[in-house]
C-alpha cells in the first residue's frame, strides 16, 4: 500500500466513559528528533470532554471521558505495509488519586487547548512522530496567507481506509508572524468538522516550495515532496464559519519539553 508519510502520522482516538463511547478525534506523536522524548499530542477538550470556553460537557451523554483508545499502526519492517493492520491501546485518563495523566502547557495551563500524554511503548506498535528538529518535518518553509495548508484527521470519525486519515485542505488565513506568544493560535480557512480536533496541520508541497536559508528567501523546484508541521487543529471559531483555530508549533514545542520533564521527574521519584 503506497501512502504519504504524513498519512501514517495521524492517529484515530476514541474517548470513553467506562464502556460508553463519548466522542472520537485525532492525535499524533511528536519528538524533537529520533533520540529525544516522544509524546502523544491532542486537544485538551478531547480528553476533558468539556468545551474549552464554557466548561460544559461536549457529549450528549452528559459524561466526561475516563479512558482513551488509541489506534496505532502495527509495527512492521516495511513502510509499504503501514495501513494494513492496527493495534488498539486502551489507557486510563486519570490516576488512582484522580489526577489526570495528561500534561498541560507549562505557561498557559488549562487555557491552552493542547495536551500531551506520556506512553510506554510496546514492540508491537509503530511510531511515526512529527520531528521538530529534523528536515523530515521541518524545512523552514515560507508560508503566506492564501497558501494551502492541510488538516489530516478523522472528520465525524470517518477514514479513507481502515484507520487512515482524511486530508482536508484549505488556506492560511493570516500572517504567521502575527502570532502572540501568550495566545499562540493562528487561523486557517478550511472546511473542517468535529473529529478533526487534535489533527496535525501541515504545509505539504509536492513540487515547488519557498524556504529561508541564510536569511534569504529562495524558491525550489524539486522532484521530492516536502512538508512542514505547523500546529494542531483545535476547532472552528463558531458553527457558522469555516475559519479554524490552530495552536502553533512553538506552543507544541513547549508542551513537549514539559512532557519530557514530567517523565524525568516521575522516573526519578520512582527510584
Amino acid at each position: 500500500m503506497e501512502i504519504e508519510i504524513p498519512t501514517a502520522k495521524s492517529l484515530f482516538i476514541e474517548m470513553f466513559f467506562g464502556e460508553t463511547l463519548l466522542s472520537s478525534g485525532t492525535a499524533f506523536l511528536a519528538a524533537n528528533d529520533r533520540e529525544s522524548h516522544c509524546a502523544l499530542i491532542t486537544n485538551r477538550h478531547n480528553v476533558t470532554g468539556r468545551n474549552q470556553e464554557t466548561g460544559k460537557c461536549i457529549s450528549p451523554h452528559a459524561a466526561v471521558p475516563d479512558n482513551i483508545v488509541i489506534h496505532f499502526h502495527k509495527n512492521t519492517e516495511n513502510f509499504e505495509d503501514i495501513g494494513k493492520e492496527w493495534v488498539k491501546i486502551k489507557l486510563p485518563l486519570y490516576r488512582e488519586d484522580e489526577t489526570p495523566y495528561w500534561i498541560e502547557h507549562p505557561r498557559l495551563g488549562a487555557s491552552a487547548d493542547i495536551v500531551a500524554l506520556n506512553l510506554n511503548w510496546g514492540s508491537d506498535v509503530a511510531k511515526y512522530p512529527y520531528y521538530f528538529d529534523t528536515n523530515l518535518d521541518y524545512f523552514n518553509l515560507v508560508i503566506s496567507p492564501a497558501e494551502n495548508v492541510s488538516v489530516i484527521g478523522f472528520p465525524f470519525g470517518l477514514s479513507s481506509y481502515g484507520k487512515l486519515p482524511i486530508w482536508a485542505t484549505g488556506f492560511l488565513a493570516q500572517e504567521l508572524s502575527l502570532i502572540n506568544p501568550d495566545n499562540p493560535v493562528f487561523l486557517i480557512d478550511c472546511r473542517t468538522r468535529q473529529g478533526q480536533s487534535g489533527s496535525p496541520v501541515i504545509a505539504f508541497r509536492p513540487s515547488v516550495y519557498r524556504s529561508i536559508k541564510d536569511g534569504k528567501i529562495s524558491s525550489t523546484l524539486s522532484g521530492s515532496k516536502v512538508w512542514e508541521f505547523l500546529g494542531v487543529y483545535s476547532g472552528r471559531v463558531n458553527s457558522e464559519s469555516d475559519l479554524g483555530m490552530v495552536w502553533h508549533v512553538t506552543a507544541i514545542r513547549e508542551l513537549l519539553d514539559e512532557a519530557a520533564a514530567d517523565n524525568a521527574r516521575r522516573i526519578a521519584a520512582d527510584k
